[in-house]
């Protein structure tokens, strides 16, 4: 804990002008920022399913450690408001760690909020964008988070979008900040878009390729390129992203934040990798 607390702490000293993110004249609060960010950086450390047991285990084990430490209701209070923040950190410490080339990989993985049994009685988050979606285990009720990752499996981009929105229609944001001449690998879901494979090649320079466009003889390279980011959602099941305790779409995309957060933390060396 110490460790996570040092390099959180010491990210916010390097980067000033994220960490000055308040306007108002309570500017330097008692309980830090980086330790809001500290104890959720350590859900998965802990090993435990959600942010109130990572939180409690911290008040009962580690309170010394956190003489200051609010109520849970104002813990995850600040980490919400820290969410635009934590989206900075992790996008500034991800280009700063990820390899060189131009190979580039986009993809989707659903977040149920249910069981598929309460589907039909299912009211969570419904007022929020949670509809139902389907993918190649079946259909699901929930939301769908769409990545882009260099080919090394660093995440530089996401997005949290409605369970039954198009893949295709979230590529053209998630590619806007590529380079000319950059190489899109994605899924057959990706493929027969009139649209997309114009936009991105006219827009933004974006070459996409998935299986179809590729001769036979490139298809199973094509295939061992994308297994990198079927790598990085597996890291993401490791860290519980497939048991959604939240109850609003701001606590969903905070708790989804703070995984991608250690997952780059862990990719980037700043962090040891969880153990298999």
């Amino acid at each position: 804990m110490t460790s996570v607390f040092c390099q959180t702490d010491d990210f916010l000293k390097q980067n000033p002008k994220l960490a000055n993110w308040r306007n108002s004249n309570n500017d330097q609060p008692e309980f830090t920022d980086a330790e809001v960010i500290t104890i959720a950086l350590m859900q998965p450390i802990f090993g435990v399913s959600n942010l109130k047991r990572a939180y409690l285990l911290t008040k009962n084990f580690f309170a010394k450690a956190f003489p200051k430490l609010p109520s849970y209701a104002q813990f995850i209070a600040r980490l919400h408001a820290l969410g635009s923040f934590i989206g900075m950190m992790t996008m500034k410490i991800a280009l700063r760690s990820a390899g060189d080339g131009n190979v580039f990989l986009i993809d989707s993985k659903p977040i149920p909020v249910c069981k598929l049994i309460r589907h039909c009685k299912v009211r969570l988050l419904r007022d929020q964008g949670a509809y139902f979606g389907k993918n190649k285990a079946g259909w699901y009720f929930g939301f769908k988070l769409h990545l882009l990752a260099h080919s090394d499996g660093t995440i530089l981009g996401a997005f949290l979008t409605p369970g039954n929105w198009d893949d295709r229609d979230v590529a053209a944001a998630l590619a806007e900040g590529l380079e000319p001449e950059s190489i899109l690998i994605a899924d057959l879901g990706y493929r027969d878009s009139k649209e997309l494979e114009p936009l991105l090649a006219e827009q933004y320079g974006v070459i996409l390729v998935t299986r179809s466009h590729a001769p036979k003889r490139l298809r199973p390279l094509i295939s061992c390129i994308r297994e990198r980011i079927e790598t990085v959602f597996s890291c993401f099941w490791n860290r519980f992203i497939d048991l959604v305790f939240s109850r609003s779409f701001t606590g969903l995309w905070s708790t989804i934040r703070m995984k991608m957060l250690h997952y780059t933390f862990c990719k980037a060396g700043i962090l040891p990798p969880l153990n298999p």
